[in-house]
């Protein structure tokens, strides 16, 4: 199945959406976003209009298709991010409980760490027990950023 690439200037900077027609794959930040002169496919659109609703206030959850590539534990540990509610946090140990593998946190934290899809997936909810902010693999600034956009 071809990929295919779009670029979507955020307030925490360019981001990169990579999928095909079946759904997004990655997205990521990067240095700066790029002229798109090829056809977009339908879920890379709508990831851009999703996107900026998010953004500006007017989107608290996503619908675009995803196609998520992982291991069985990894698409457990991101399928529990997914349920997690806008504007509110949960620990790495709280999603290592609801996945059925209390011991597992530092898998947990790993498998959270190696999500493809933030934002959509929100792996920036997931904080360390006792509120610290644990790690963010665009940046512990970012992770503040996306958090207080929820919650203002």
């Amino acid at each position: 199945m071809e990929k295919h690439v779009v670029y979507y200037e955020s307030p925490i900077g360019w981001l990169q959406i990579v999928g095909t027609n079946e759904g997004i794959e990655r997205i990521d930040v990067v240095e700066r976003g790029e002229d798109q002169n090829e056809k977009v496919p339908e879920p890379l659109m709508q990831s851009l209009e999703e996107l900026e609703q998010y953004f500006q206030k007017k989107r608290t959850s996503f619908s675009m298709p995803l196609k998520l590539v992982g291991t069985p534990f990894q698409l457990r540990v991101w399928e529990a991010l997914q349920t997690i509610p806008y504007g509110q946090t949960v620990s790495y140990a709280d999603i290592a409980k609801q996945i059925g593998q209390p011991k597992a946190v530092r898998a947990v934290g790993n498998a959270v760490g190696n999500n493809p899809i933030t934002i959509v997936v929100p792996c920036h909810r997931v904080v360390r027990t006792g509120g610290g902010l644990g790690g963010y693999a665009w940046g512990i600034e970012r992770k503040k950023w996306l958090l207080t956009h929820e919650t203002r």
